[in-house]
């Protein structure tokens, strides 16, 4: 699931996307294509919808039909309207959502990957959302990772939905059986349990952590541990992040961490190929930084590693905190030439309501979208041991620069860069200044 969302806004999508910029509207916030808007500007109450049909689109694997069942008992009760729900499938999916966004009938709510909103705003499908982000909120605090994204040069163009992030995921018998009995509290208690593992388990084709070097959602953890980051905005214009002290400190711990406890083959790999799961599963591994649905996949691929097998733990850093991490996720984002503005608005504020997020959402498995909501699930009780993790590790979330350009440098190149320094083909400083170069060109075209 999680892999489909990062996979499936290719470089494709994103010219497609960046060649309809020209034909599509620009979003904004007081565009009232449809003629319904006649709700005071800031607020987003219950519009008269008696006659008329909201269309979503939902992708598969994310939000429930439950929860999307809910969504759509209270908006048809409250506006009279009805809801077509359509699911649409992972593959060519940003070249599809794009050409709908620019034709004049385009579906009024989409279901967006966080990260790729920047993209979608660029090029003026999505509505400028900024005078309601109060009222989307609800008091709630969106958890960074999920509206960070969808912040473009200061203006909301998607509501956070859900999260999902990654934690590491290890094989408590193999840990028992070198001696460790508790998950580590510490970066430095975790490289002490590492080595223990590692002396337990000699094989060369053994990693008492497997952390491939393509790994850049993992490899990114590191550097912002230390402080650093991939880029920020300085008078107008992106700065990447990757040459300043506090980057080049974290990319060396990190090549420290990935040489010393993965194997040497996974310096040039990815997590999928070989999958990491699967080598987690034929016990060539003790431990990864991995999604939730990792759990399933690996007891699937090994029935002899039972769920009761795995343990969870947010990912320790060396600054003394857990790590910052990635998340993944969706947002809501309402076209800009729906004809039904105002009635859109009023179903994403419902979706991004506290009570779907701490019920409905929570229920479906994922991370909600609010700290509020992310803490209730904590204090509930209703967390399994595995999970609990997961939402820990939300707390302190990160995302990729809301950049209408960035999808371009995921892939291949955030790959390539993290793999030239965990193989050392080059060194940290020295992959750092051309992949500056690389980053501010594209992020400034």
């Amino acid at each position: 699931m999680r892999t489909s969302r990062i996979v499936a806004v290719g470089a494709a999508g994103i010219a497609a996307a960046l060649a309809l910029s020209a034909c599509s509207s620009g979003g904004n916030g007081n565009n009232n294509a449809g003629g319904d808007d006649t709700s005071k500007a800031g607020t987003i109450a219950a519009p008269d919808g008696a006659g008329k049909t909201l269309t979503v689109w939902s992708m598969t694997g994310d939000l429930s039909d439950d929860t999307l069942a809910a969504i759509n008992k209270k908006f048809e009760a409250d506006t009279g309207a009805k809801v077509k729900v359509e699911t649409q499938q992972w593959k060519d999916i940003a070249t599809k959502i794009t050409t709908a966004l620019a034709t004049d009938t385009p579906p009024d709510v989409i279901d967006i990957g966080n990260t790729q909103v920047s993209t979608f705003a660029a090029s003026g499908g999505l509505a400028d959302l900024t005078a309601y982000k109060d009222a989307f909120a609800q008091g709630q605090t969106w958890l960074g990772g999920l509206v960070d994204p969808a912040m473009v040069d200061g203006k909301l163009y998607a509501v956070p939905s859900f999260g999902a992030t990654r934690t590491v995921i290890y094989n408590k018998k193999t840990w028992s059986d070198a001696g460790v009995t508790a998950a580590p509290t510490s970066y430095d208690e975790l490289k002490a349990d590492l080595d223990k593992v590692k002396a337990k388990n000699p094989a060369s084709d053994f990693s008492s952590f497997y952390l491939p070097g393509q790994y850049w959602y993992a490899g990114m953890q590191w550097i912002w541990d230390a402080g650093g980051d991939i880029a920020t905005q300085k008078d107008g214009k992106w700065v990447s992040g990757f040459s300043s002290s506090e980057a080049q400190s974290g990319l060396s711990e990190w090549k420290t961490f990935q040489n010393t406890y993965s194997s040497k083959a996974s310096q040039t790999l990815n997590t999928d190929k070989p999958d990491q799961d699967q080598v987690f599963a034929d016990g060539k591994t003790s431990a990864i930084i991995g999604n939730n649905w990792e759990i399933g996949a690996i007891s699937k691929a090994n029935p002899k590693i039972t769920t009761d097998d795995l343990g969870t733990f947010a990912m320790p850093g060396a600054s003394g905190k857990t790590q910052p991490v990635m998340l993944a996720g969706s947002d809501w984002g309402i076209a800009v030439k729906s004809q039904q503005q105002e009635l859109a608005r009023y179903w994403v504020k419902i979706a991004a309501s506290p009570e779907i997020q701490k019920t409905n959402v929570v229920k479906d498995g994922w991370i909600p979208n609010s700290d509020e909501a992310r803490k209730a699930a904590l204090d509930g009780g209703t967390l399994t041991e595995q999970q609990t993790a997961f939402f820990q590790a939300a707390e302190n979330s990160k995302a990729t620069p809301a950049s209408g350009n960035w999808a371009t440098l995921e892939d291949p190149g955030m790959k390539q860069f993290f793999q030239s320094v965990a193989s050392g083909a080059k060194s940290p400083a020295d992959a750092a200044t051309s992949w500056d170069d690389t980053v501010n060109s594209t992020l400034n075209q």
